[in-house]
């Protein structure tokens, strides 16, 4: 669609090529989804089983738009009239539909407070529009002149048509229609012509045949609920129930006759207070006995009726009663073939493509834009979809033009305080002051909003959430968000108004938002791992942006680090060369451990070598530091740095002790010095998570039962003690120890593990996976072995995690062992000798030749448990099963 010429840029350029014309998008999205739904109902209500009586069944028949004023929605209203009305009139881009013109009929009510619209209008209108079926209504005609000469004596009915405008809409087809059913009816009665012009004595004749069930009067006794409806006091309130009798009329009509009509509710915004609900009530009691009738619904807000705490203030509420119009419904504006789904759609936004399309034709010169495309694709990323900051940028290049210069994009990277004002202009003092507030907020419920805010109620925070450009999300944590235009214009864009905020204000809403996200996380029930990771995202960045002291920061910290899931946190990696505030070494220090699950572990401790060197962190953060610096060291193999930093986190008997003690105890185990790692295990407890400890002494000793029962107590310690990451890691050794035992159980305890490690970021716990896979299907000449270690490799060093290799390498010459190539084999020992030069892992070279009963060229003097004679024979014994097995002899 477009409009007229665009008189105020017209007039805002010298330059008479310039062409300047109101632009609209051609809203073909929203004409989709109307279609989509009205054919939807259309089969709806023609099958067998429809039932326009039935009061119970959930209503799916109304559509919603809403969005923001100016957005267009009564203009979408009366073009979908027009549309609807008369195919020829119905916009180019708008595909046609798959219906007869002639079983549709359209009704437009403009419901804005301007034109006067009350409920008995409604009826009125929607009656006189269904004249075009040419024949009376009688059940629902006979109710409502029992209702108008009530209600209106000595007034015709003409008078009030014309009036209101009505007759010249849809002609004065509708009194003599009336006057009609009561006269049929009156001789389906056989009453006397002077008493069937009464409708009173009429109806009372009426009321005890259809009681007796007479048969003089069968056509009306299908009416299940016309008696009952007859004999109610015929005041507003019953007035809203007879629209259950025009759906009745209107599903008996003949076939040459029926019709569809289509119900235009525009400017619903305006129907009344939202406190008493009166007209609303009104209005949706009749949307509800109308099922065979379509109701599109316009307005700046979402329709609450779904919501289940207006139970009480309307009939008919909740999700069930109304699925369609659930928060919780995937939206139609999106997918618009899924027309059962959501029934609400947000028309403020245009897409990327109409953005373009509507500068396009804003400014033209000679048939071709004027605004460049480059130009087009700034303002177009930058107004998130909103109309007016294109309006805006559109009235900036025009300014630009008009300066002398030649608009680059560069200029159109610009918040605009208009946008601002005008946001604001119609909210309450409290409101705007709810609005800066949440501003500082990714998402926010009502009594975060309220708190951030310092105020003592919570209406204007509701209030506020009622408004367009708040956003709800029904599967966030917080369920609201600003819109993202005009959260960073509030937030960045220059404030003009009178009651704009100082840097003082907005530096103690910060801290307000910032303590109560803080009693937020500490009334949280439970260790919710995704209110925790919620909390730290938004207040590591209102701590880092504004400079705040940590606070509850620092133990929420330590929640996320105690789990060992490693979820990703915003805000995004700070510039670590540049850190000025403990809030900037805690988001370094955090985002460090998180990503070190997707970098080398080089990376990782260049990072944390960078906060550790700030001494910006208090000391318990600190050690937090240093120790995972210290287990980066040793996942390169930098035994000695490791060492040094686990004993400084030791000797600081911090929260980290035991976990640096068991850092020391692995450091004893690398080196071969099983004894001194196993009497370190005993003295660890759970917090140093000493049955882990002893899993990783036993497998190299190839005591693979002993190990399994090791880790299967870690597990179940970790579960008892609510550690997800823990848990996960713990399992996916028990089937890495497993694998070279038992290749049936093997698989049973691999599905364990990939289901406790399903959605935890554990990259190196999950490659022991991938190892304990290859080992268990070690010696089977179908299963790729080789291959799949060769793409599990470049993996691991991707990751830089080198005991993770050594570990493959074991594992395939078990494999190779297995199949007795023996080549293979001292090829294996050979790469394995080379990388553990160091003394690190030297023992894994003799188990890969204790596994080939081959002799052992370069001992690594490893100091077993038990002594090596028997380290051999365990290891080679599960060489020798693994043949039997394979071989079938087993």
């Amino acid at each position: 669609m477009t409009g007229g010429r665009d008189l105020r840029a017209l007039f805002s350029t010298n330059d008479r090529s310039v062409q300047a014309a109101e632009a609209f998008t051609n809203r073909q999205t929203q004409w989709e989804t109307v279609a989509a739904a009205l054919t939807q109902h259309l089969h709806h209500v023609g099958s067998p089983g429809f039932d326009p009586e039935d009061l119970e069944a959930p209503r799916n028949h109304v559509l919603v738009f809403h969005g923001v004023g100016g957005i267009g929605k009564t203009t979408l209203s009366r073009t979908l009239e027009v549309a609807l009305a008369d195919a020829g009139r119905r916009p180019a881009q708008w595909g046609a539909p798959g219906w007869p013109a002639d079983r549709i009929l359209p009704v437009r009510i403009d419901l804005a407070r301007s034109a006067g619209t009350d409920f008995e209008q409604i009826v009125l209108t929607i009656r006189a529009a269904l004249t075009k079926v040419g024949r009376p209504l009688p059940a629902f005609d006979l109710a409502l002149r029992r209702y108008w000469e009530a209600n209106h004596p000595g007034e015709p009915l003409e008078d009030y048509l014309r009036r209101a405008g009505l007759g010249s809409r849809f002609g004065q087809a509708l009194p003599q229609q009336m006057q009609s059913a009561l006269a049929d009816v009156a001789q389906a009665l056989m009453l006397p012509g002077t008493i069937g012009s009464v409708v009173g004595q009429v109806t009372g004749v009426l009321i005890g045949a259809l009681r007796e069930r007479r048969q003089t009067v069968r056509a009306l006794a299908g009416c299940a609920r016309l008696a009952d409806l007859l004999e109610a006091e015929p005041d507003l309130d019953a007035l809203s129930f007879y629209p259950h009798l025009l759906a009745w009329e209107l599903a008996r009509l003949p076939e040459g006759k029926k019709v569809v009509p289509v119900v235009l509710l525009d400017t619903f915004e305006d129907i009344g207070d939202r406190t008493r609900r009166d007209l609303e009530r009104l209005i949706q009691r009749t949307v509800w006995l109308m099922p065979n009738a379509f109701w599109v619904i316009t307005g700046r807000s979402r329709l609450q009726w779904a919501d289940p705490a207006l139970q009480g203030q309307l009939d008919y509420t909740g999700p069930a009663a109304w699925p369609g119009l659930a928060h919780t419904a995937v939206p139609a504006a999106r997918t618009p073939t899924r027309a059962s789904a959501a029934r609400q759609v947000l028309i403020g936004d245009f897409s990327p493509e109409d953005c373009d399309d509507y500068l396009a034709r804003r400014l033209t010169r000679d048939g071709q834009p004027l605004i460049g495309e480059p130009i087009r694709q700034v303002i177009t990323a930058r107004s998130h979809g909103l109309p007016l900051y294109l309006d805006l940028s559109v009235a900036r290049f025009l300014e630009l033009r008009r300066s002398g210069r030649t608009p680059q994009p560069a200029d159109f990277d610009h918040d605009f305080p208009a946008l601002v004002s005008r946001t604001l202009s119609d909210l309450t003092a409290d409101e705007r002051h709810v609005l800066r507030s949440v501003s500082l907020l990714d998402a926010f419920d009502v009594p975060l909003a309220t708190r951030a805010a310092g105020l003592a109620h919570e209406g204007p925070a509701q209030r506020l959430t009622e408004r367009p450009f708040v956003r709800d999300n029904p599967f966030g944590l917080w369920p609201f968000h600003l819109h993202g235009l005009i959260r960073s214009a509030v937030r960045n864009a220059e404030d003009t108004t009178d009651d704009r905020w100082t840097e003082t204000d907005w530096q103690q809403a910060a801290q307000r938002a910032f303590t109560a996200l803080g009693e937020q996380h500490q009334a949280a029930s439970g260790p919710d791992r995704l209110l925790l990771i919620a909390f730290l995202r938004q207040g590591l960045r209102l701590a880092r942006d504004h400079r705040l002291d940590l606070g509850w920061l620092t133990p929420a910290a330590w929640t996320y680090v105690s789990d060992s899931v490693w979820e990703p946190l915003a805000p995004p990696d700070t510039d670590s060369t540049g850190l000025d505030t403990a809030a900037d070494a805690l988001v370094e220090l955090l985002s460090a451990l998180a990503r070190r699950q997707h970098q080398h572990r080089s990376h990782t401790v260049d990072r944390l070598t960078t906060v550790i060197d700030s001494h910006l962190l208090p000391d318990d953060l600190q050690l937090m530091a240093l120790y995972y610096r210290a287990k980066a060291h040793r996942d390169l193999g930098d035994s000695p740095a490791s060492r040094a930093g686990m004993q400084a986190v030791a000797d600081g008997q911090g929260r980290l002790a035991p976990a640096a003690r068991r850092g020391l105890a692995h450091l004893a185990r690398m080196a071969g010095d099983f004894p001194t790692a196993l009497a370190t295990a005993h003295t660890l407890g759970w917090e140093g998570r000493y049955h882990r400890v002893e899993g990783d002494i036993w497998w190299p000793h190839g005591d693979m039962d002993r190990a399994a029962a090791a880790y299967a107590a870690a597990r179940d310690e970790a579960e008892h003690h609510g550690v997800t990451g823990e848990r996960g890691n713990s399992q996916a050794h028990r089937a890495f120890a497993l694998a070279f035992t038992d290749p049936a159980v093997a698989d049973d305890e691999l599905a364990l593990a990939e289901q406790l490690l399903a959605g935890v970021d554990l990259r190196a716990t999950t490659l022991i996976t991938h190892i304990a896979a290859l080992a268990r299907d070690a010696g089977r000449t179908d299963a790729d072995v080789d291959d799949r270690a060769q793409v599990l490799r470049a993996e691991i060093r991707t990751v830089g995690v080198t005991y993770t290799e050594l570990a493959l390498d074991l594992t395939l010459a078990f494999h190779h062992a297995v199949l007795d190539d023996r080549d293979q084999v001292a090829a294996t020992i050979a790469r394995l000798h080379e990388t553990t030069r160091s003394g690190d892992f030297a023992y894994y070279s003799d188990i890969a030749a204790f596994m080939a009963d081959m002799a052992t060229a370069h001992p690594s003097g490893s100091r077993w448990v038990d002594g090596e004679p028997a380290v051999r024979q365990r290891w080679r014994t599960l060489v020798t099963a693994r043949q039997q097995r394979l071989s079938g002899t087993q």
